[in-house]
């Protein structure tokens, strides 16, 4: 046995979510447009949805009985999208969310970065994120100085 299979923790490379949704072929343009995603694969219940990279990042599947399907209290909190840019660019989402009539949630100040939190058409909730601290020792310093906080901010829409 090699100590890389000896317990070692796994090295991630990336990422990708699966989404129950009650409709993922009425759920996926709003990914096309709010996300600038783009259906990648269709099955009977499913939709693979990519941002360019890979085949796909966000996968929705249709839930068993859409009519009685309820989000539950323990469910997933965010999944937090780090945008390119800088503040104009954090504002000129909150408008296209707004404009988009996209149910916002709030904005936040978590110390090493600004979020901007909204809900999909099945209530998931997103994050896009801004980071402000690039260095990741410093933002672990401050996450722990400020007990990885959460305050409201004032974002103004471009």
């Amino acid at each position: 046995m090699t100590e890389q299979s000896s317990g070692a923790a796994p090295r991630i490379r990336r990422t990708h979510l699966a989404l129950f949704v009650k409709d993922p072929f009425a759920s996926a343009p709003w990914y096309e447009d709010v996300l600038g995603m783009k259906v990648t694969a269709r099955g009977k219940r499913w939709v693979f949805l990519t941002f360019g990279q890979k085949h796909h990042d966000i996968a929705l599947i249709g839930v068993d009985d859409p009519e009685t399907a309820t989000r539950g209290a323990v469910n997933m909190q965010h999944y937090g999208l780090e945008i390119e840019g800088d503040m104009n660019e954090l504002r000129r989402l909150y408008r296209m969310l707004l404009d988009k009539k996209v149910p916002v949630v709030k904005t936040t100040d978590h110390k090493v970065g600004l979020g901007l939190y909204f809900e999909d058409p099945d209530g998931h909730r997103f994050e896009f994120f801004l980071e402000t601290v690039h260095d990741d020792e410093e933002g672990q310093r401050v996450l722990g100085g400020y007990n990885a906080p959460s305050d409201p901010f004032d974002l103004q829409p471009l």
